[in-house]
């Protein structure tokens, strides 16, 4: 039975954000699900990538493992109901529909941002925690290696990656462009919602900032300060930090604004404050940049060029597809040299046997010379007898028909039984 690469995806196409956080995976889990895949199932390869919006299972064999593979991440989660959520996951058993979904994914488009550059180091860290485990054989290393080549080439021959695409990101890169003159900037942000959260995730793209978090309810604040390393900020002390901050980004429900003029006029502004209003009904005063120091954005400034950004990514996608399907090509073409590698080596293995059986056989008493010449000889027959199941082993790979052609020499001259390993 021929080995296929395969996918399980969880992803916010196919499931609500309670289904994702319940399925998704830290570090740690990874690494027990990749042993367990290895010791029930002896995967030529497995990768697990696990984001806030999806989490996918690639792996290698001859088997659909699908449902076998989503009980042991529910085995892992203490999910002991997760058959009832099968349905949320797309299994790919289609090798290049797998290979090319893997592809899209790595690339962004499949992204709830497109193009999302998180991505990338995403994916090195699956990559990584797969070798190093050593659950990527030589095809998945040189899938891999494709993939970030082909990312190479999207970023230097599109627009694909050009400025931040989604609201919280362009609010980050407005951030470090503004602070970029200031040493490990002090950064206060105010609420913890959807946009908030997204937000406090993307500071780590800050890393010399020091950031200081605070909610309503103080128990969402920690629970995001504790995964991300920031400092909590109980919500009543909040004034007094919004004093010290060089930023204050703020995302908070309210009627009225939050942060008025005349509470800006009592800060001790040593040279300027950024404040960023994400908040939607504004809970930022306007007329707080009528304070000497004082720099405003609100989420209309910043939904702008985010919007631009994105009208670009979008022109970009059919460029992007371009060179993905250049790069999956090129990657056939090898895995199909790799597919008959195995069968040419088994045969070249087996005449080889022969010949060093025949050459002992016949040439005990021969001397120096003759042992010489006959070896030599036999080496040339053999070589000549390869040559015509070589080039129709490959000629049929690029008709996409080896698979028969490796089964018919593989009983013909009955290798299964060679053993290749020295």
């Amino acid at each position: 039975m021929h080995t296929k690469f395969r996918a399980i995806s969880l992803s916010h196409k196919t499931a609500p954000v309670q289904i994702r956080e319940l399925i998704s995976l830290d570090e740690e889990s990874i690494h027990r699900i990749l042993l367990k895949i290895k010791e029930f199932f002896n995967p030529g390869d497995a990768l697990i990538l696990s984001t806030c919006n999806r989490t996918e299972i690639y792996y290698s064999h001859e088997l659909d493992l699908g449902t076998e593979i989503i009980k042991l991440v529910g085995l892992e989660k203490g999910l002991s109901d997760v058959v009832n959520y099968l349905d949320y996951f797309e299994i790919l058993n289609d090798d290049r529909e797998a290979i090319s979904h893997l592809f899209r994914v790595c690339m962004g488009l499949e992204a709830q941002v497109i193009g999302d550059i998180q991505i990338s180091n995403q994916v090195k860290r699956a990559y990584q925690a797969a070798a190093d485990l050593d659950m990527a054989g030589p095809f998945l290393h040189r899938l891999m290696h494709t993939i970030f080549f082909t990312n190479k080439r999207i970023v230097q021959e599109t627009s694909f990656r050009d400025g931040a695409a989604s609201l919280s990101y362009a609010a980050i890169e407005l951030i470090e462009s503004l602070t970029s003159n200031i040493f490990q900037p002090r950064i206060l942000l105010i609420g913890v919602g959807e946009i908030g959260e997204d937000v406090a995730k993307n500071m780590v793209h800050l890393p010399e900032a020091k950031v200081k978090i605070t909610n309503r309810t103080q128990a969402k604040a920690e629970a995001i300060a504790a995964e991300l390393g920031f400092e909590v900020v109980p919500f009543e002390n909040c004034r007094e930090a919004m004093n010290e901050a060089d930023v204050i980004v703020c995302s908070i429900m309210k009627n009225e604004p939050f942060i008025t003029k005349e509470l800006v006029k009592q800060f001790d502004i040593q040279s300027y404050k950024l404040l960023v209003d994400l908040s939607v009904p504004r809970s930022i005063e306007t007329s707080v940049e009528d304070v000497s120091g004082v720099v405003l954005y609100n989420v209309d400034n910043i939904r702008s060029k985010a919007s631009e950004a994105l009208e670009k990514r979008l022109a970009s996608v059919p460029k992007v597809e371009a060179i993905i399907e250049e790069s999956i090509a090129e990657f056939y073409g090898w895995k199909k040299e790799m597919m008959v590698s195995p069968t040419i080596n088994k045969l070249k293995q087996s005449l080889e046997q022969i010949r060093q059986e025949e050459l002992s056989r016949f040439l005990k008493n021969a001397d120096g010379k003759e042992y010489e010449l006959i070896d030599k000889i036999t080496k040339s027959m053999m070589q000549k007898i390869l040559k015509v199941p070589v080039v129709q082993l490959r000629a049929a790979c690029k008709r996409d028909e080896a698979e028969e052609l490796i089964e018919m020499i593989t009983d013909l001259f009955d290798l299964e039984k060679v053993n290749t390993e020295k």
